[in-house]
């Protein structure tokens, strides 16, 4: 029989992060077996026990997993792919369980993906409101000048998918190895389709490679082609990162 806390439980789940699976345990929402349970250290067994939330039953979750992996340039972000390109599915481990990509990188691009079968984090993590920090390395051709780049950092209009023009966000921008074509460090807090290459285009400059070295609490640690699963820690940083909290 194994025991595990409630909050745990209810944080695989996808119902919540463990902090806000407390908070509802606290308020007395929870019952185990029919009975209401307000103590946090409370355990269940969460493939025989009835746990409910507001008199709804839990529902068995299938074993949440989560992959970091470094996409090499040349991989589509899909599960399939109409013209027969690599696509990130074939650098996973064949597993039982069915995973995702969060968010994309374009076949160009490089470095950190999530990959998970967790939905509701997954979108939480891609609303354009989740304000959960991306970081990228950006090489560009040609040098832009001081002003292009504070043009940048206070936002930009761009042309996105369906035709409509819309100011990026405020981004952090820093240079990390000057050059003729020098490399960036960007910060953003949105991610919308192909807007690090739009946002240079808008100043005048072309992007000759892009590499997100960091995803919220989570940083690029395997070599191209590899992936490894996140610890529980990292899950719930992840988790915590998109409620706002530390």
């Amino acid at each position: 029989m194994a025991l595990e806390r409630l909050q745990k439980i209810m944080a695989v789940c996808g119902m919540a992060s463990r902090r806000k699976a407390e908070e509802i345990i606290a308020a007395g929402r929870v019952t185990l077996n029919g009975k209401v349970v307000t103590e946090q250290g409370t355990k269940a067994d969460p493939e025989r026990d009835e746990i409910c939330i507001d008199g709804e039953p839990l529902k068995k979750a299938e074993r949440l997993v989560y992959y970091l992996l470094n996409k090499p340039k040349g991989y589509v972000t899909t599960v399939s792919d109409p013209e027969g390109r690599p696509t990130v599915m074939d650098l996973l481990p064949k597993r039982g369980e069915r995973v995702y990509p969060v968010g994309r990188l374009d076949y160009a691009s490089e470095g950190l993906l999530l990959m998970t079968n967790d939905g509701a984090l997954a979108q939480k993590l891609m609303k354009a409101g989740s304000h959960v920090p991306k970081t990228y390395r950006v090489k560009i051709s040609g040098k832009p000048e001081e002003k292009a780049i504070v043009r940048l950092r206070a936002g930009v209009t761009i042309a996105v998918e369906d035709g409509r023009h819309v100011k990026t966000s405020p981004a952090k921008i820093r240079l990390v190895e000057d050059g003729a074509n020098p490399w960036y460090e960007m910060v953003l807090i949105e991610g919308r389709n192909r807007q690090i290459r739009r946002m240079f285009e808008r100043v005048g400059h072309h992007v000759e490679k892009i590499k997100r070295v960091q995803l919220g609490p989570l940083v690029l640690d395997v070599e191209p082609g590899k992936c490894r699963e996140l610890t529980e820690r990292e899950v719930e940083q992840l988790r915590r990162a998109v409620e706002g909290g530390n």
